[in-house]
């Protein structure tokens, strides 16, 4: 893996390699991303199901929910 190095100054572009500790960080870091994407969808999913379930109780559908509260 590289990384590129942009001076703005001189306009000069370095492609360098990572270091064993910025390639762990990367891996974490992505690791880290991957895992809140899942619990936000996971929250996600458990409030549309709860709203399912609330709407069912009810006896109304989506649409006249969203009727009923304009």
């Amino acid at each position: 893996m590289h990384k590129v190095i942009v001076d703005c100054s001189t306009g000069t572009v370095t492609e360098v390699e990572l270091t064993a500790e910025e390639i762990a960080q990367r891996e974490a870091d992505a690791l880290a991303y991957a895992e809140q994407k899942a619990q936000e969808e996971a929250e996600a999913i458990a409030k549309a199901a709860a709203k399912a379930e609330v709407l069912s109780k009810l006896g109304l559908t989506e649409e006249e929910a969203k009727a009923l509260l304009g």
